[in-house]
């Protein structure tokens, strides 16, 4: 049997809130760090606005036939120098500010979608999820920065035109009479960015959902003999994604090529209006040099559109990153597990998913020790029972309690080490198989992860490996059923109060499920399992019916094999009645 895929998530404790909107995410760091950028490029712009000025009176000194000016030459220097060094400051300061914010935010990201509840149809698809947490994210976190440093890219040119303004009003009017034209070359700019940008993510993340899917059904590709079809279906949005690319460089292109124009226009018309102020005698060489260096300030949009590409692009991805900033997370609880043996309790349980009630109204003890088996049709809500009896969903209506306790009132980590989960489908985490079996809220022991994988009859195969316990998960040629037997061990080399299997067993052989269940037997916890076999149900001590969401029956297997509606249940497994260790029938 080929390996599993992997199966459901066990949510980590909520992470801090966030109580900001998307646009505070992209605008807003939790550092002195943009502070600092904006304080360098500030001081930056200042150096390159203040140095027009210096060396324009630097040589009108020197042209005068007097001294040498040193003064003003070397403060020319110490300027230039300091905009340097102000300049290197902000590229330093940028790229440690950005990539701490992006690890942040990636793990502020994480942990809302690992406390989310593993079933939220809020979650998008994996592959989508994964360009969100890794592309999304650092373009997000580009933003702070770069807002920092375009109000300096933006002081820049503004400063230009006062400095030629304050030094020739004249040749000022006729650079200032250009700027409609900058204004509008930056407005279409900066919209039509924003807009290829959203496009561009969103068909990188329809290739990527598309590629998880394929990568995660390889087996069912391969079988179905459709490798060349799926390669087309993954690979026909690159066109789309290669047409939003060439419409982004477009865009740069246009915006490049008529501020290829523009500028050098604006730049030959104050060069003449200031060579004509020069000639009639109206300024000095130094004022020329001045208003020169100045208007190259002005009309130097570069550092701009760059910025403003920038922020367009973080905002889009703020806005992809706002739903996983969404998920709703219960609040964690601050309550000790009460002292007890895992009795388990539910009352008035409801559950509602996507509109619709999939547990209704569902009332139920279960003895501490005791074993309960649940049953019932595919969809019935027997998943879900599971999920919310061990607290990794969150009811929408009604109590669960764990020896008297409400679980929602429960530490985290007080509940998971009181409550261990067992799936169909386990992912094991970890670089060897022992790493795998000991993963959890608390790491045991050698004795206890071996004394585990015997009670999973894993011990032999395992040992069979070619090292063993640390053999490399990757190594490991796993077949199905013993990759659900390592899903076991793992769960019970964590034993807690209550023991949760949901459908755990179902790929294994029937002689492998009897020693697991001589196991089980011995536990001294109380143990739920979800299950669709009926030689499971009759060696529990009850069986939990549900039908539509709902209790149909609680009793012994025996006692509920005498209605055939039950028996249908199980048609596809049939199983002569048999009386498991016997509850007497008891209500749930």
């Amino acid at each position: 049997m080929p390996p599993t895929r992997p199966g459901k998530r066990t949510p980590r404790g909520t992470p801090p809130g966030w109580s900001r909107p998307p646009a505070a995410l992209a605008l807003t760091a939790r550092s002195a760090a943009p502070v600092a950028v904006l304080l360098c490029s500030l001081g930056a712009a200042l150096a390159a606005l203040a140095l027009p000025a210096l060396l324009g009176s630097t040589l009108s000194r020197l042209a005068a036939d007097g001294p040498v000016p040193w003064d003003g030459i070397r403060l020319c220097l110490a300027l230039t120098a300091t905009e340097v060094l102000l300049d290197a400051a902000v590229a330093a300061l940028s790229g440690a500010a950005t990539a701490t914010r992006t690890a942040r935010l990636r793990g502020l990201l994480l942990g809302r979608v690992l406390a989310a509840a593993p079933d939220d149809r809020d979650l998008p698809h994996p592959g989508d999820l994964a360009t969100r947490l890794t592309a999304n994210t650092a373009e997000a976190a580009t933003v702070p920065v770069t807002l920092a440093a375009a109000v300096p890219a933006v002081l820049l040119p503004l400063g230009g035109l006062a400095g030629v303004l304050l030094t020739d009003l004249w040749t000022g009017l006729a650079l200032l009479a250009g700027f409609p034209a900058v204004a509008v070359l930056l407005r279409a700019f900066t919209r039509g960015t924003a807009e290829a940008g959203a496009r561009y993510q969103h068909t990188q993340a329809l290739i990527a959902s598309r590629l998880t899917e394929v990568l995660e059904g390889a087996e069912t590709v391969h079988a179905a003999g459709t490798a060349h079809r799926e390669f087309g279906r993954v690979t026909a949005p690159l066109a789309e994604l290669a047409a939003h690319g060439r419409a982004t460089w477009l865009l740069y292109g246009r915006a490049a090529g008529r501020a290829g124009v523009l500028l050098p226009l604006l730049t030959v018309l104050v060069l003449a209006v200031s060579g004509l102020r020069l000639a009639a005698g109206a300024i000095e060489v130094g004022a020329l040099v001045a208003v020169t260096r100045y208007a190259a300030l002005a009309v130097g949009i570069g550092t701009i559109t760059g910025a403003l590409s920038a922020l367009a692009r973080g905002r889009a991805a703020a806005g992809r990153l706002a739903p996983l900033l969404a998920l709703a997370a219960p609040p964690a609880g601050t309550a000790p597990l009460p002292p007890g043996g895992g009795a388990l309790s539910l009352r008035g349980v409801g559950l509602r998913r996507a509109g619709a009630e999939v547990l209704r109204g569902i009332d139920l003890d279960v003895a501490a020790g005791e074993y309960l088996a649940v049953v019932g049709r595919s969809g019935t809500g027997k998943s879900q029972l599971a999920a919310v009896a061990g607290g990794l969903v969150a009811p929408s209506a009604g109590r669960v309690l764990l020896d008297g306790a409400e679980l929602r009132t429960l530490a985290p980590a007080a509940l998971r080490r009181a409550a261990t989960y067992a799936f169909a489908r386990p992912v094991l985490f970890g670089d060897t198989i022992e790493d795998a079996l000991a993963f959890g809220a608390t790491r045991p022991d050698g004795a206890t992860v071996r004394a585990g994988a015997r009670g999973a009859a894993a011990h032999g195969f395992v040992r069979a490996l070619p090292d063993g316990y640390a053999t490399r998960i990757d190594a490991a040629p796993l077949s199905g059923g013993e990759h659900q037997r390592l899903g076991l061990a793992r769960a019970f080399a964590h034993p807690g109060r209550l023991l949760v299997l949901d459908d755990a067993t179902s790929a294994l052989d029937t002689l492998t499920e009897r020693e697991v269940h001589r196991y089980l037997a011995r536990l001294p916890v109380t143990r739920l399992h979800v299950t669709h076999r009926g030689s499971v149900a009759a060696r529990a001590d009850r069986v939990l019916w549900l039908d539509a969401g709902r209790v149909r029956g609680c009793a012994p297997h025996a006692e509920l094999w005498r209605d055939p509606a039950y028996r249908e249940v199980f048609a596809g497994d049939p199983l002569p009645a048999a009386a498991g260790t016997g509850s007497g029938g008891r209500a749930c």
